[in-house]
């Protein structure tokens, strides 16, 4: 199938990443959220990115301009209904993905794919709300979008072959590098990464050592470009802890327990650079 159009349903971290992803990439881009506020914060966000790369040299003032006039900013879903392929990036809820899908399962055209950028939840129970479960699968970007290089493609137990050769081929074409797994709780990448980002928090909670510590071991000793407590701070406490609690309930195996402490910071709004306060301190945006 040829994608010449793509929308993206969310218009926050993930969601103007793709956006601003795809619209440089030379596709027309319709970004939706549910109030006017958060579409004109992710707009501004994508030329905020824009205009330091413009600042770098890494793009002309005209990239600029052309990138942000494809993408188009809705709080409807009518809009999605001329495109090829649709990106949801909403909640990490699997009754709100669900919803959604339903949702836009009866506005898009009959041949349109339909992606979510889960990080965990399971695909086959998405495609499964939907007439056409053939045509859903995932394409797991990472944060920062327009920076990191992996999409985990991730298949659904209904996902047909050529919607996920298609995906593959718009995933290289974003400039991205498609892994294709199965579809399983957190698939590879989370269900690899943040239960060792729990095990970290546990350390600390046992008193092994300082989080500075706990980092600079994992830097020092194992290569990590950033320690696990820091990446945690910067992925976000609240969905470190989603993502464990969807590895728990999904497999359930006591080993992707969610630590007491990581709850107990959830509880107490201390989610990480997003709010200014983590396993560091930051400055509050």
């Amino acid at each position: 199938m040829q994608i010449n159009k793509v929308g993206v349903v969310g218009a926050g971290t993930m969601g103007n990443g793709i956006a601003q992803v795809c619209a440089a990439a030379g596709y027309d881009v319709v970004m939706r959220d549910i109030a006017e506020p958060f579409v004109e914060r992710g707009i501004k966000t994508i030329a905020r990115n824009l205009e330091r790369l413009a600042s770098r040299g890494k793009i002309t003032e005209a990239d600029k301009e052309g990138i942000l006039a494809r993408i188009q900013g809705t709080t409807t879903l009518d809009p999605l209904s001329g495109t090829d392929l649709i990106i949801e990036a909403a909640l990490e809820d699997l009754d709100v993905k669900v919803k959604l899908f339903e949702e836009l399962d009866t506005v898009a055209k009959p041949e349109a794919i339909l992606a979510s950028n889960t990080s965990s939840i399971s695909l086959t129970r998405i495609a499964a709300a939907t007439k056409r479960p053939h045509q859903v699968i995932g394409m797991h970007f990472f944060n920062p979008v327009p920076v990191m290089k992996l999409v985990e493609v991730i298949k659904a137990l209904q996902t047909a072959d050529d919607t996920c050769t298609t995906v593959e081929d718009l995933s290289r074409k974003l400039g991205k590098t498609p892994i294709t797994v199965k579809d399983s709780y957190g698939f590879v990448g989370n269900r690899v990464l943040v239960p060792m980002l729990n095990e970290a928090i546990n350390c600390l909670y046992e008193g092994l050592a300082d989080p500075a510590a706990i980092d600079e071991v994992m830097k020092l000793g194992m290569n990590h470009p950033m320690g696990p407590l820091a990446l945690t701070d910067l992925i976000g406490l609240d969905i470190v802890l989603n993502v464990m609690e969807t590895l728990y309930q999904g497999f359930e195996d006591p080993k992707y327990r969610p630590s007491p402490l990581l709850k107990q910071m959830v509880d107490a709004g201390y989610l990480g650079r997003k709010t200014g306060r983590g396993f560091y301190m930051y400055e509050s945006n």
